[in-house]
């Protein structure tokens, strides 16, 4: 008997029941089914959500905090918008521009955390140079369809340090399909240290660059970090 309960579990693809069933403690047969299920269920839900983060490739920021304090948005965006996610359902942009070490990359992180664990969208971090270096390889390999696919299937895309390493033509152009892929499909979340009149240094094409920013801006929020680096701070503090 037990080992064709186990066999059924197994073809029925339902793993936890299979391995725990005879764990289970009920008053009548309804409310041990109702166990196995809610077992199989929320066991099925950690796993999908634990392919979500490893899929995701965000830094791990567990224990540090996010502090709004100097930071200027949009008239209409909250603080709650941005950290429940609402510009992704409304497939909306954000901008976070400020100087090296004031916390873009810890925000961006936030958004991307929230909107997994809240409401299990796929979410994707890349710093632009890992990003643009694999669209070169995949180019050179004639596998960019599958990058590509990976980005279609996705609810939010960060895109971490614009600006800080100059693109070469090919790069530059392979990131701007990777924007266009998401124009008005999916999030995207960039931070960068430049003003939008710097960014012809960073794609080196100032048709390229008009291009890349009007796709960019269409839909979304500016939010800027008017603060000096924290990192900067600590180390003063500590001297």
């Amino acid at each position: 008997m037990k080992e064709l309960i186990e066999e059924h579990a197994k073809r029925l693809k339902l793993s936890w029941i299979r391995e725990h069933y005879h764990e289970v403690e009920a008053a009548s047969q309804e409310e041990f089914l109702l166990k196995l299920f809610e077992k199989e269920i929320e066991q099925r839900e950690e796993r999908k959500l634990n392919l979500l983060i490893k899929q995701s490739l965000l830094p791990d920021i567990s224990g540090r905090q996010f502090d709004w304090d100097s930071i200027h948005m949009n008239s209409d965006l909250l603080k709650e918008d941005v950290l429940a996610g609402r510009f992704i359902e409304r497939k909306e942009n954000l901008i976070l521009y400020g100087g090296v070490g004031v916390g873009k990359t810890l925000l961006a992180s936030l958004c991307g955390w929230n909107a997994i664990h809240q409401t299990q969208r796929k979410v994707r971090f890349y710093t632009v140079a890992q990003l643009v270096n694999q669209l070169l390889e995949a180019h050179e390999k004639g596998t960019l369809s599958k990058i590509y696919k990976q980005i279609e299937g996705l609810d939010l895309l960060i895109l971490d340090e614009l600006g800080y390493v100059p693109l070469h033509k090919q790069g530059a152009e392979l990131l701007f399909q990777v924007l266009n892929l998401c124009y008005e499909r999916r999030s995207v979340i960039v931070t960068t240290n430049l003003q939008f009149g710097q960014w012809n240094h960073i794609f080196g094409d100032p048709i390229l660059t008009e291009a890349f920013i009007d796709r960019l801006i269409h839909y979304s929020h500016l939010l800027v970090f008017n603060r000096e680096s924290f990192r900067h701070k600590e180390s003063l503090l500590n001297h």
